[in-house]
């Protein structure tokens, strides 16, 4: 593996080739994965790539464990992993709808088969990736749903690792605006790299090649590729020029990306064997000051510590002065590229932390704006890098419909990200050039508002210019004195709409990076809670939630019948348990028809305690105990039931366990008591045939239909009938007191006997005792 991801670096540096190059190295640590429901149930991992990168591979690692051993018993399930750079990747594997006015941007998907019964792995490369955050998802398709009891059985869980292997060049040359330096790519070298930082308020950049000589004559033609790209090393698909078409051989970028690296790459055409010299110069207009402008100055490679392929950093200012020089038999450049257009300022926006992910962008001496007719409004929001990503960027324009004074009049708005869109011209409406992409938001008198919602969206500085126009039957054209007045909301927020009233929002976090997602209940689904597809409607939450909560009205014959027997702490134990199983579920309930008397987790608490101590008293009642031992035994159980639940709700011991050791207790007294008897206990078949049998089969049926036949859509019914079969199974098991047939006279007391020992022998017997059985009493000092 180590040598099939060297060659792929090797390979995904191409034509780039030629340099030092340093390989980085990063990994993260296994992480469990989990079906997807929602994007709360991903694994999300962050990595972030240097600047100057040629190649990032990633090595991504899957492998199954049962047990704490390799699950090579466990079913191959694909694995898909997803990923974007600067924010995490927005994903709907279930074809999900997302919410109105929702931004979705891509990402790139890989899905992982299985090579090895519990082992596989995949590649993913991607060559001049853009430098900083990327992201990566992974999660295992949806499941059946199945609810399994936590420690019955041993599960398949699998584990993914990704590792990241960067590639990157060092010693980059820097070309300086307004400079003109001479460079050569060597015989054995295929190409030549270079970059320059493009600052604010840059409306456009120029690279020339001058003076091309191929070997040592002056080339008709330059045998050159001139390509350029923003962020990182060109690709094939950049934006190219073959110079041997023009004359001169010059590249001009329209509204660069601000306060970024533009890398320059020279690349020889086919069939050049000798070496060639050139001169190579980058203009900039600066949209703020378009009368300035500057000489080129000949800067030769020396002279700025450059070598010919791939030069070093140097530390040479801008306002440093050198003499001018034009090379031989070339002309110089112009001085300035006249601008097309003037940039208009950018208004700030005041930034208000509210609290995570909740951040309020404030315009000063907002938040109504005017939009002039002759020129736009421009305005920046800046997000805060890593911090800010993982939430969702909202956009709301309202038009002020009296400020049109009847004219027909559309505002529009386009939303762009690291350099404003403020064309002068009507194709401002598609709010995209050749190399930039926005978002566009549009109002007028008839539709007024309008929104904008992006989830996960890149840092950096966003920018939205708002101009007017006016519609007429040739399109849109500039409007004359209509000055439109538009109220501007912008803000950050956790989730879309806080998830609607059928979702929760989650903070989550990974590796210290923090991000909030929803997750949806009652059958809704999507990014926002707002798919319905498979909703449940508002009747069947209510039926649902009926039976849950009725169904502990079955704990009602069994208090009965231990009020009945004078089994009085057993009989409260019922009705604590009934009461706070009741609403518990009501208000456990995934829609809306829900109900809560007090905390979840203390009702949740309260049900599982009330749940396990029913059982627990019932089995120490029928093992008919000394009183005092069953007091002893009722007080402990009730603490040690609280502390392991406390420990974990869910765990299979905290119910088996429990039941498990009262069993035990009545096993050891009913066999102590059928020795001393030399006799079985209880004595009677009827008790066990119409009581005993009865009880314990309906109790293990409840047992086996809470663990193996429970799932997510039928848990409304099946744990209703779990409620059913385990009152009905209190009420055989509950062991009788008999009754009293008559008063009895005082018994004799021998002489020197304080205290007598009463044995009923009818109650040790287990009978229920009829009105005409009369009492045998057998006392012993």
């Amino acid at each position: 593996m180590a040598r099939r991801l060297l060659l792929l670096l090797l390979l995904g540096a191409g034509p780039l080739a030629d340099g030092l190059f340093v390989t980085d190295y990063f990994t993260r640590t296994p992480r469990k994965l989990s079906p997807f429901r929602s994007f709360a149930s991903i694994e999300l991992f962050h990595f972030r790539i240097p600047e100057d990168t040629l190649v990032a591979v990633w090595n991504l690692i899957t492998f199954k464990e049962q047990g704490g051993t390799f699950g090579d018993r466990c079913p191959d399930r694909s694995v898909t992993v997803y990923f974007r750079s600067g924010a995490p990747p927005i994903i709907a594997p279930l074809h999900t709808h997302f919410p109105r006015d929702t931004a979705v941007p891509g990402s790139f998907t890989l899905t992982l088969t299985w090579s090895l019964p519990n082992r596989t792995t995949g590649v993913f490369n991607i060559t001049s990736p853009l430098p900083g955050d990327w992201f990566l998802a992974a999660h295992l398709p949806k499941d059946e749903g199945k609810i399994s009891v936590k420690g019955l059985y041993e599960e398949c869980q699998y584990l993914f690792q990704p590792q990241l292997i960067v590639q990157r060049l060092v010693g980059i040359a820097v070309l300086y605006p307004g400079y003109i330096s001479a460079q050569s790519i060597a015989p054995h070298s295929r190409s030549s790299l270079y970059k320059v930082f493009v600052p604010s308020h840059t409306s456009q950049v120029l690279v020339q090649v001058l003076g091309c000589r191929a070997g040592d004559r002056s080339a008709a033609s330059c045998p050159l590729w001139l390509k350029v790209r923003a962020k990182a090393p060109p690709l094939h698909n950049s934006t190219a020029l073959d110079c041997r078409e023009r004359a001169p051989c010059q590249l001009a970028l329209e509204r660069p990306l601000w306060h970024h690296w533009y890398y320059v790459l020279l690349e020889k055409a086919l069939g050049v064997p000798g070496p060639i010299r050139f001169q190579l110069t980058v203009q900039l207009t600066d949209c703020s000051r378009p009368g300035l402008s500057r000489a080129p100055v000949l800067l030769p490679a020396a002279a700025m510590n450059m070598p010919q392929s791939f030069g070093a950093l140097v530390s040479l200012s801008l306002g440093e002065s050198l003499p001018p020089a034009t090379p031989k038999g070339t002309q110089p450049p112009p001085a300035g590229l006249p601008p097309g257009e003037c940039c208009w300022p950018i208004r700030p926006t005041l930034r208000n932390e509210l609290d995570t992910f909740s951040v309020h962008f404030y315009i000063f001496f907002g938040p109504n704006v005017s939009v002039p007719p002759n020129r736009p409004a421009v305005f920046g929001i800046s997000l805060l890098p890593v911090l800010d990503s993982g939430g969702v960027l909202n956009l709301e324009l309202k038009l002020n419909v009296s400020s049109l004074r009847g004219e027909n009049v559309t505002v529009f708005g386009c939303l762009t990200h690291e350099v404003p869109l403020m064309a002068g011209d009507n194709a401002s409406v598609t709010c995209e050039t050749g190399s930039l992409a926005g978002f566009l938001l549009s109002v007028n008198s008839t539709a007024s508002l309008a929104r904008l919602r992006i989830p996960y969206p890149q840092t950096g500085s966003w920018y939205l210019s708002l101009r007017s126009l006016c519609a007429t039957e040739h399109g849109f054209e500039p409007c004359a004195n209509v000055t439109a007045e538009v109220y501007l909301r912008t803000y950050l927020s956790p989730c879309i709409e806080d998830c609607g009233p059928y979702g929760q929002c989650k903070l989550l976090s990974t590796n210290n990076y923090l991000y909030a997602a929803c997750e949806c209940k009652a059958g809704w689904n999507g990014w926002g809670c707002t798919d319905s597809a498979e909703a449940f409607s508002y009747g069947f939450q209510l039926l649902a939630t009926l039976l849950l909560c009725l169904s502990n009205l079955m704990f009602l014959p069994p208090v009965a019948i231990a009020l009945r027997s004078r089994y009085l702490l057993e009989a409260s134990v019922y009705v604590f348990t009934m009461f706070f199983s009741t609403f518990y579920h009501a208000c456990d309930q995934p829609g809306i028809a829900v109900f809560c008397i007090m905390e979840y987790d203390v009702l949740q608490f309260c049900d599982f305690l009330g749940s396990l101590m029913s059982v627990w008293v019932t089995v120490i009642a029928m093992a008919r105990l000394q009183p005092l031992a069953k007091q002893v035994l009722y007080l402990l159980g009730a603490m040690l039931l609280s502390m392991a639940l406390q420990l974990d709700r869910h765990g299979l011991w905290n119910l088996l366990g429990p039941s498990l050791f009262a069993v035990g207790i009545m096993a050891i007294a009913w066999t102590a008591r059928s020795i001393r008897r030399r006799h079985c206990y209880p004595p009677t078949w009827q008790r066990w045939a119409f009581y005993l049998g009865p009880g314990a089969l309906i109790a293990a049926g409840a047992v086996l239909l809470y663990a193996c036949v429970e799932t997510e859509e039928n848990y409304f019914y099946t744990h209703s009938i779990w409620h059913m079969l385990i009152a009905g199974s209190v009420g055989f098991l509950l062991p009788p007191r008999p009754k009293a047939a008559g008063r009895l006279g005082p018994l004799p007391r021998r002489k020197g006997c304080g205290y007598r020992l009463c044995v009923n022998e009818q109650e040790e017997l287990g009978l229920v005792g009829p009105a005409t059985a009369s009492v045998s009493s057998v006392c012993a000092s």
